[in-house]
């Protein structure tokens, strides 16, 4: 797959920045996660997880490399258990002996340090969510946190999380703070409220404790189920590490996004609001659907913001009274023709007013000049006038002319 050239990190000036059309990308800190790098002005990541259980290594190597094959760079695997945790190192061994090495990532969740201490061997990255690594059952009755009791619980997550972090910084690996709106510890709701600014306490109390032990292969999530709640807490986070002379990597998602048109819409609104403000280094698409579903909106997403380049850009008008074919139709013949192809812009258009206009950025532009005829362009030079049923294969012999054609 393409990717274009790291954008870059500079900020326009005042004057500017109204009509800057470059996407200026916060300044990160690359973090190592097996043969992929988040941050540190590399490509944004696409990443995904598999839904079998941990325990049927059959089914999660074969989940593993569907997700894999399609362009997901990095897989997220759950360990609810010890058993799980043990398993990996199977499916790890028969990645390797099968396939090859994936990068993987182990999700570890309630009271996990002994799960996580084992992971730690066998993935290249382990996420712990802070709302429930140390986890507490909430007190109904209680009404405040002392900060003695706040305290307490600060240094208990310590003496917890420690060990992990001794065991992944030893061995060069990483490690994602995932804060998830929905799974606050109670004694951040309790001083902060249900609030972006809860989540983002929630995330710096587990930095500083990395930092404290020299570990900073660090990436940080603050992921919610609702957008505005989602855009609120990455930009405080974003702000807040900028202040604090953090750079950590940020990893954006709408939790349970959904299904369907709308959970695509929902994980774009998010998603793709962030990085248009230079904010994000790795991206999930949550969809309650198969995990191979996701990868084409991340790489949808990535394209439309010029980030990644991994199909071709279509650009088509939305047709009207001057249109000469059928617009919907020839777009669709055109795509299936094309659509295997990387780093090209074809414009389809319907008449010669928003034909060479509107299209002047595209490689190739097939337009409707006069009825039953179109004209193709290389660029913002018309090339030939053919009959309509030959423009396809007409555009198809372009392409191979100059050398940009690949076989399906």
């Amino acid at each position: 797959m393409q990717t274009l050239p790291n954008l870059t990190t500079a900020q326009p000036t005042p004057n500017t920045a109204l009509t800057d059309t470059t996407i200026h990308r916060r300044k990160t800190r690359p973090v190592p996660v097996g043969n992929i790098t988040i941050g540190g002005g590399n490509p944004v990541v696409v990443q995904s997880m598999i839904n079998e259980d941990t325990l049927d290594i059959d089914g999660s190597v074969a989940g593993i490399r569907r997700l894999h094959e399609i362009g997901c760079e990095i897989v997220r695997v759950t360990v609810p258990s010890m058993a799980h945790a043990k398993a990996l190192a199977e499916i790890k061994q028969r990645l390797a002996r099968t396939y090859q090495l994936v990068p993987l990532v182990a999700d570890v969740h309630h009271n996990g340090m002994k799960i996580a201490l084992e992971v730690a061997k066998h993935v290249d990255k382990v996420r712990i969510n802070p709302g429930l690594y140390v986890f507490e059952k909430p007190n109904p009755n209680r009404t405040e946190y002392t900060p003695t009791e706040f305290a307490e619980i600060g240094e208990k997550i310590r003496e917890t999380l420690e060990p992990l972090v001794i065991s992944l910084r030893d061995q060069g690996k990483s490690m994602r703070i995932g804060v998830n709106h929905g799974s606050l510890a109670e004694r951040m709701l309790f001083s902060y409220g249900d609030t972006p600014e809860g989540m983002v306490e929630s995330a710096l109390e587990f930095i500083r404790i990395c930092e404290s032990l020299d570990f900073r292969n660090l990436v940080i999530s603050m992921k919610a189920s609702r957008v505005p709640v989602m855009l609120a807490a990455y930009r405080l986070m974003a702000q807040r590490m900028d202040h604090l002379g953090m750079d950590y990597p940020l990893h954006l998602g709408v939790t349970e996004a959904g299904d369907g048109e709308y959970g695509r819409i929902k994980s774009t609104a998010g998603i793709a609001t962030l990085l248009a403000e230079g904010i994000g280094d790795t991206i999930r698409v949550s969809l309650t659907e198969a995990p191979e579903k996701e990868i084409p909106v991340c790489y949808s997403i990535l394209q439309a913001l010029g980030l990644r380049k991994t199909m071709v850009e279509y650009v088509a008008c939305p047709s009207c009274g001057r249109t000469l074919f059928n617009l919907e139709e020839v777009l669709h013949q055109v795509r299936e023709a094309t659509k295997h192809l990387t780093g090209l812009d074809i414009a389809v258009m319907g008449c010669i007013v928003n034909g060479p206009g509107e299209m002047a950025d595209a490689d190739y532009g097939y337009v409707g000049k006069q009825p039953g005829y179109i004209s193709l362009y290389r660029g913002r030079d018309e090339i030939k006038k053919v009959p309509e049923s030959q423009g396809v294969d007409e555009l198809i012999k372009l392409i191979q002319a100059d050398g940009r054609w690949v076989d399906p």
